[in-house]
């Protein structure tokens, strides 16, 4: 599993996610792979997923085959984006839609966003939520939220804040795993994120 974090504060949005693989008992630290990251962006969205790790391979195929299907300027925008991408999801990569007690067929997705229209959590039955201050998906989220909201009310920025989370999950979750990868962006000016992998060391 994972843990990725989402903070909106003061003008900016932060994203920031683990970069452990597990499979069954197994994990996969980032040394031991090239591909680290687990959020990708799209021109000035940035988009993170936990659970099965073909997520962000079909991610991958679809902004490069199909930009034009991908909105995510508001949390409509976003629920109509990936109603469209559903029934692709099933014919091109044949993603498993049923799910036993569910209203909706699932997408098998839980996603965060962030970019500089604000920070928004998308849950497997496509429903979009945009999200005040922060949110946290993935196993070691309820670390990540208790860091966050012991954080959030301090001088700390949108980036501390998220840090702080991923930290927390990283401490106590056995599938998140240092180092850590963070963006941010202005949410008033849109200013690109800057890439950073950072590897924290104790001493």
């Amino acid at each position: 599993m994972s843990t990725i974090v989402v903070v909106k504060k003061n003008g900016e949005v932060a994203i920031a996610a683990d970069t452990q693989t597990t499979s069954g008992g197994t994990k996969l630290s980032a040394g031991f792979k090239t591909q680290k990251e687990k959020i990708l962006r799209f021109e000035d969205t940035y988009i993170g997923f936990v659970g099965y790790c073909a997520h962000r391979d079909v991610f991958e195929s679809l902004m490069e085959k199909r930009p034009s299907d991908l909105d995510f300027k508001s949390r409509r925008h976003i629920f109509e984006t990936f109603l469209k991408l559903h029934p692709v999801l099933k014919e091109d990569f044949f993603v498993n839609s049923k799910e036993e007690d569910s209203a909706y067929e699932t997408s098998q997705m839980t996603i965060v966003i962030a970019n500089p229209h604000g920070i928004f959590d998308v849950n497997s039955d496509r429903n979009v939520t945009e999200i005040e201050a922060f949110w946290a998906i993935g196993s070691g989220r309820e670390y990540a939220l208790g860091a966050m909201h012991q954080a959030y009310d301090t001088r700390a920025t949108a980036r501390e804040v998220a840090i702080g989370g991923v930290l927390a999950a990283c401490e106590f979750d056995p599938w998140s795993g240092l180092p850590y990868t963070v963006y941010t962006a202005s949410l008033k000016l849109g200013k690109p994120a800057q890439n950073v992998v950072e590897e924290v060391i104790c001493i």
